[in-house]
């Protein structure tokens, strides 16, 4: 068995070939980086809902109660502007190029953590300039409901089914929002991992 030396090219040749470790973490950060941002995408693809929803119950709305329209067209009218003014807040600095494909560990991680706080701002945002303006242009149908109500007979029963979809939609809403909420903090804790591995 020959001896090792100090200087031995032999050994420094085998103690310089990669291990593999530094081509896996980074295929798992490529891996993420591509998840995240396809998330982040669909979430902001999203907030065409706002709009969406206002303009609906703005036209359902104004065919239902024609004779209310003098009360209902600006009340809905500034839920629809709010929710157009939001998308647009909703997608500003949102839209980030992909991660580079010669990216390093190191811009790879820090490319993920930006795309987790695009999330993390976006999801902070939502309430705002996309729930606010559809729970506006609701609570605009439902007083459209119950001033015709008080004209005939109230708006229950008839509007109750409405009302139990409502505050379960608005309930479903929040729960949703937690399970995000509870998502991020999982993907962080999955680069802190990354992050870890790759120190070793």
């Amino acid at each position: 068995m020959r001896d090792e030396l100090p200087g031995d090219p032999l050994k420094a040749a085998w103690q310089s070939q990669p291990t593999g470790r530094h081509t896996m973490t980074m295929e798992r950060i490529r891996e993420k980086a591509r998840e995240l941002r396809a998330k982040t995408r669909r979430q902001l693809l999203g907030t065409l809902a706002g709009p969406l929803a206002a303009g609906f119950f703005y036209t359902f709305g104004i065919r239902q109660f024609p004779g209310l329209a003098h009360v209902l067209h600006p009340l809905f009218a500034c839920a629809l502007a709010w929710s157009l003014l939001g998308l647009f807040y909703l997608n500003r600095g949102m839209w980030a190029p992909a991660m580079p494909a010669d990216a390093g560990l190191s811009t790879g991680l820090e490319f993920c953590r930006r795309e987790i706080g695009r999330r993390r701002a976006l999801l902070s945002r939502v309430l705002v300039w996309s729930l606010g303006p559809i729970l506006m242009a609701i609570g605009t149908f439902i007083l459209a409901l119950v001033m015709i109500g008080n004209k005939t007979r109230g708006i229950f029963p008839n509007g109750l089914p409405f009302l139990i979809l409502v505050v379960a939609w608005i309930v479903g809403y929040f729960v949703q929002r937690l399970r995000e909420r509870r998502e991020l903090e999982r993907e962080i804790g999955d680069l802190d991992e990354l992050e870890r591995d790759n120190s070793r």
